[in-house]
């Protein structure tokens, strides 16, 4: 069995206390992982500056070609890890093994944090809208004709990571290119992923320094926002909430993404079966672009019928099937109090459960140690009802019947809208709104994004700022 170390800026530190990782079907460790303490990390914060030192020696050009580099060795190559080494399929089933994410889908992540590494050229010049990325060299440079300056604003990022996807390592991928240092709050059972990328980074030529890998209990997560000039973390509504307004932590939560089919094209709703069978289910709902709600003026309960016949046939498979579409809950009381939610949420007169007639002992099934729950649609008749603005980790959706002019009103925060509708005042309104994070005009399913494009957030916004600047030679 692995043993894993913290990571003091690339530095490794075995901690008196650890804790297993253990198998969420069986109980058997995987890995023992140290663990650390906020002390670690309010001692560690001061070394910080020496991160971006020692990625500021290395052309940021340079960096991103290393980037790259690091991508395949994290896609296929062996990686320390430890006291040990960890092939690439060792890590989807390490990874699937504690997290209960089949290994089809872990292999699906993995995929995307290399297209991101991979693409780093491209990702950066989108994301900084076709800067010379020499201006973040140097500091400051020549814009079409005039002199630019941009700023950092934290020498390191501190991230405190969740459990439930992977996915959501793109985000930060970007930050070593533009050389800031990292300091990552691994999910506690999801550690693989930073550790990887890590050995990856390095292996392909990062200064180790520039990383620091901190797992451990969630008061080091608070250290890590309390003391980070920037931080990112993800969480639930009330991490939002929490963080709201506070400019050095970017906060991200649930997405209630939502597909909206308007007047126009409400009639022929048959044709976007498909759209919104995979904006719900891709990813086994686990992730903030996967679909909550579908708002439509009418045949709102014949296309509830419709996805729900397609869900209901859905059922857990191992872990190791390569159809399987379902991850498993690794702690079965969640499970059981989600499902206990949703069964409060239906009791508002004009909400049905779609779904019901295809789970005939009910959506939630329990095992030992985890639990599943099947994928579920509800319909209600009109906007009123709760249930309209929930979100869980699983394939869960409710589609909502609303007069088209009342919609925008109604649907609330959002971070991806798949608008399909032609009408043009309709477009400009979708567009206007303060409420929608990504607009897609058309029949996009909400889970197929384009990383040239920043769903939630743009990282070079958060940790540069553009300043004023004038130079006399």
């Amino acid at each position: 069995m692995i043993t894993i170390p913290i990571l003091r800026w690339g530095k490794p530190y075995d901690s008196l206390e650890k804790e297993d990782i253990t198998h969420y079907a069986t109980g058997e460790p995987v890995a023992k992982i140290s663990r650390g303490n906020a002390g670690i990390i309010r001692r560690d914060i001061r070394k910080a500056d020496q991160a971006r030192k020692a990625l500021r020696k290395i052309p940021i050009h340079d960096l991103v070609k290393r980037a790259a580099k690091a991508g395949e060795l994290y896609l296929n190559g062996t990686l320390p890890l430890g006291d040990g080494s960890q092939t690439a399929e060792e890590f989807v089933k390490a990874q699937s093994s504690t997290t209960g994410m089949p290994e089809n889908m872990c292999r699906a992540n993995m995929q995307k944090n290399h297209f991101v590494l991979a693409e780093m050229e491209n990702i950066l010049e989108a994301l900084t809208r076709g800067l010379d990325l020499e201006v973040l060299q140097r500091g400051y440079g020549e814009e079409r004709g005039v002199t630019v300056s941009f700023q950092a604003q934290a020498p390191a990022l501190g991230l405190v990571l969740p459990s439930n996807s992977p996915g959501v390592h793109t985000l930060w991928l970007p930050v070593i290119p533009m050389q800031v240092g990292l300091l990552l709050k691994p999910g506690s059972q999801e550690p693989w992923t930073p550790y990887r990328l890590t050995a990856a980074f390095i292996e392909a030529g990062i200064p180790p320094e520039a990383i620091s890998v901190f797992p451990g209990p969630t008061e080091m997560g608070a250290a890590l926002l309390e003391t980070c000039p920037r931080s990112l973390i993800f969480g639930g509504a009330e991490t939002i909430q929490r963080y709201a307004g506070n400019p050095r932590v970017q906060a991200h939560g649930p997405g209630f993404s939502k597909v909206l089919i308007a007047e126009d094209k409400i009639d022929n709703w048959e044709e976007y079966v498909d759209l919104l069978v995979e904006s719900i289910y891709s990813n086994g709902g686990r992730s903030c672009i996967n679909c909550s709600s579908i708002w439509v003026p009418r045949h709102g309960r014949a296309i509830a019928e419709a996805i729900a016949e397609r869900l209901g046939k859905i059922e857990p498979l191992g872990p190791e099937d390569p159809e399987a579409g379902l991850a498993a809950f690794t702690n079965p009381a969640i499970a059981k109090a989600v499902s206990g939610m949703i069964d409060n949420d239906l009791t508002p007169p004009g909400v049905e459960e779609m779904t019901a007639k295809y789970h005939p002992n009910g959506r939630l099934i329990e095992e030992e140690r985890y639990a599943h729950l099947l994928p579920t649609l509800l319909y209600s008749n009109s906007p009123e009802p709760e249930v309209c603005k929930r979100e869980y980790m699983f394939p869960f959706s409710t589609v909502v019947e609303c007069p088209q002019e009342e919609m925008l009103k109604r649907m609330g925060p959002t971070l991806i809208c798949t608008a399909i509708t032609d009408n043009p005042e309709l477009r400009n309104a979708l567009l206007d709104s303060t409420e929608i994070d990504r607009i897609n005009l058309g029949p996009i399913a909400t889970n197929r994004i384009n990383w040239l494009q920043p769903h939630e957030g743009n990282i070079v916004d958060f940790l540069y700022r553009s300043r004023a600047c004038q130079i006399v030679s």
